[in-house]
């Protein structure tokens, strides 16, 4: 396996080509768009670029590893700022939160909050998160293809024990209620299952483990989160890949079996001994590929997939609330908002806005313009739907309305104007990733084996292998390097 194609340039696509160039193979990687970075994406507002994809970065030493294992330094790449508050959190009823790197300061500010029961109980949750990722780690996140047996297998007694304390058959919304009374921090601490596309009502009780990961680092990205995108392009490059944007592959090419390489949309074939397909893998199993790949993968239907977004990259004034650099905002009813999507098929009528001020910390880079206005990345969750409509532009102005007067209510206002904003909709997801009706995140992380059901980085084709976030271990930019890393290692090893 000499000759590698790599499609896609996310984030898994460009760890995959790095470990494998380092591997001494020759690898080409093709990506549709103009620049690598997939979903880690940025767009032009006022001349000014605003992160429109992932916005928080974690599990630093993912990245370090890969850096060092190619005999290079993330630093030399990378400026990072550790951040001192993880997200500020407010609430359309009444309240502020701030949520500290350290325990002990958001403990104090949650006492201050909710209580003395509060805090304790999320003393008693870090506690516990910590216990789950420590099981977690080395038995399920960088194993090549876990099952539920070899997991119990690896886990051990103390392993076993924790995850026991922790079952993957209770939900985080039921795990939860054992740590908060109060129903504004169970919202808080439930808003982690929506970063990987679930509702917390339905996903299991581990990915409390979440809050280990952000606890053990959130960091600012001078330059914006595209600069991740761009070290590991430059990474894969110093280690001898080559890439081609601008290119789309039209089709994997299979002979008995096997992958030979690929066809382009301009119709050039190109051969190879293996292909990383760094894409949504239910494009394989609709046969958007072609029919030789569609045994590679199982399809994910509609009520299977994770969430979609509807998103506003904004340029614009901002007054009444002191901003952070990450900030939530919530109404009243947490469980109506994630009903409405899963079974109802549509937006809640007060869903939680997400809003990133990405000029809001030392590590942007990038001051307030002359009139006053900063770059906002808004984020509410929505059904992936883009395959069958989306949000049509009849109702994207009521929608738009219930989002900015919920801001208002939590004192947050914006000035906006005529060509301050871009809209992304869940049929604009589908269109930037196809097959995917606008999930953002792969199949829903629901019930107690979800997470077995990700497709591993080997497949039934020979030669063919998977990365991204659709993939095992999951979506997130580090989880999403890892599933690339797995697929290097698997290639490698089925190579002899």
């Amino acid at each position: 396996m000499h000759r590698v194609i790599v499609v896609g340039a996310g984030m898994g696509g460009l760890a995959a080509a790095a470990d494998l160039a380092r591997q001494g193979r020759h690898v080409t990687v093709f990506e549709r768009a103009s620049a690598a970075g997939g979903k880690l994406r940025s767009v032009s507002v006022n001349g000014q670029q605003i992160d429109a994809g992932p916005t928080v970065f974690t599990m630093h030493e993912v990245f370090a590893q890969l850096f060092r294992d190619c005999g290079q330094r993330l630093e030399d790449h990378l400026d990072l700022e550790r951040a001192d508050i993880l997200a500020r959190h407010s609430w359309s009823s009444g309240g502020v939160l701030d949520l500290h790197a350290d325990v002990q300061r958001s403990a104090a500010a949650i006492r201050e909050f909710a209580g003395a029961r509060e805090a304790q109980g999320y003393l008693d949750l870090c506690h516990r998160s910590a216990r789950v990722y420590a099981s977690l780690r080395d038995s399920f996140m960088t194993v090549a293809r876990p099952s539920p047996a070899q997991l119990v297998a690896q886990l051990g007694v103390q392993g076993l024990a924790a995850m026991w304390r922790t079952p993957p058959w209770q939900s985080l919304w039921q795990a939860l209620g054992s740590h908060f009374r109060d129903p504004r921090l169970r919202q808080l601490f439930g808003r982690y299952a929506t970063y990987v596309g679930s509702s917390p009502l339905a996903a299991p009780a581990t990915l409390m483990l979440i809050a280990h990961v952000e606890q053990t680092g959130v960091w600012l990205v001078r330059g914006g989160m595209r600069k991740v995108a761009d070290a590991l392009e430059s990474l894969g490059r110093s280690q001898g890949a080559a890439y081609r944007y601008d290119v789309a592959v039209h089709r994997i090419l299979t002979r008995d079996g096997r992958v030979v390489g690929v066809e382009l949309q301009s119709g050039e074939v190109v051969e190879a001994d293996a292909v990383v397909f760094n894409g949504d893998a239910n494009a394989l199993a609709s046969g958007a590929l072609g029919e030789g790949v569609r045994p590679a993968a199982r399809p994910i239907v509609p009520q299977q997939r994770g969430l979609s977004a509807v998103t506003w990259c904004l340029h614009a004034r901002t007054s009444g609330f002191a901003l952070h650099h990450h900030n939530v905002f919530f109404a009243d009813d947490y469980p109506r908002e994630f009903s409405a999507i899963f079974a109802d098929r549509r937006i809640t009528t007060e869903p939680t806005v997400y809003l990133c001020a990405q000029d809001r910390g030392a590590a942007s880079g990038i001051p307030v313009d002359a009139q006053g206005r900063e770059r906002m990345l808004l984020l509410v969750n929505a059904p992936a739907d883009g395959d069958r409509g989306g949000i049509d532009d009849a109702n994207l102005p009521h929608l738009e309305q219930r989002v900015f007067e919920l801001l208002d209510r939590c004192h947050l206002h914006i000035a906006r104007q005529a060509g301050d904003a871009v809209v992304t909709r869940p049929q604009d997801f589908e269109s930037l990733f196809p097959c995917t009706g606008g999930a953002l995140y792969g199949r829903a992380n629901h019930g107690a084996f979800a997470s077995f059901e990700k497709p591993a980085s080997q497949t039934r084709i020979g030669g063919l292998y998977l990365a991204g976030g659709s993939a095992h271990p999951g979506p997130g930019i580090p989880m999403a390097t890892l599933s690339g890393r797995l697929a290097a290692a698997r290639l490698a090893a089925d190579a002899g």
